[in-house]
């Protein structure tokens, strides 16, 4: 049997922003550990072109969300982006997490042919469902969890692959 939609998506997106949670809450006493001012992680970046940390973890938990309000024919919720605090990404992605929770198998059934059309460097693109889930959606939340992680990583904070990688099943 084939893999379906939500098999493909919701779980990997659950493991992936719990992850990505464990991951902050380890940066958020580390701060506090070390008495470093946590803006001074939460604003971190790789390097001066790239988005803060705070926008890494936003972005993170949209195209979760994103992925599933498209793939169900659903436009997506505005979030605002306010987060300033670890507390408040963290509750983020528990509301994300939340949400994605919510979602049953049969609202994605028959997601793969879906036409979703983004706009791409200001340009529309449009992909099948599964196009879109494959080639756009999991390939950026994992640039953005992994560039979360890597800038907590640089920044002092002790964390592993496993960190990452999350519970192995």
């Amino acid at each position: 049997m084939p893999l379906s939609m939500y098999q493909s998506s919701i779980p990997l997106f659950i493991k992936t922003l719990t992850s990505l949670k464990s991951v902050l809450e380890k940066g958020a006493a580390h701060a506090q550990a070390k008495k470093i001012d946590e803006t001074v992680l939460l604003q971190s970046r790789l390097y001066p072109d790239m988005l803060p940390l705070t926008a890494q973890v936003q972005i993170a938990a949209d195209m979760a969300r994103g992925c599933v309000d498209r793939l169900t024919g659903n436009e997506p919720a505005s979030w605002d982006d306010n987060e300033k605090t670890f507390a408040e990404l963290i509750a983020r992605l528990d509301r994300t997490i939340a949400y994605l929770k919510s979602v049953n198998e049969k609202q994605l059934d028959g997601a793969e042919t879906r036409s979703v059309t983004r706009k791409l460097r200001g340009q529309p693109k449009t992909f099948t469902g599964v196009n879109y889930l494959q080639q756009f959606v999991l390939p950026n939340l994992f640039f953005h969890a992994t560039t979360t992680y890597a800038i907590l990583r640089h920044s002092g904070v002790e964390l592993g692959k496993l960190d990452f990688l999350g519970p192995l099943d």
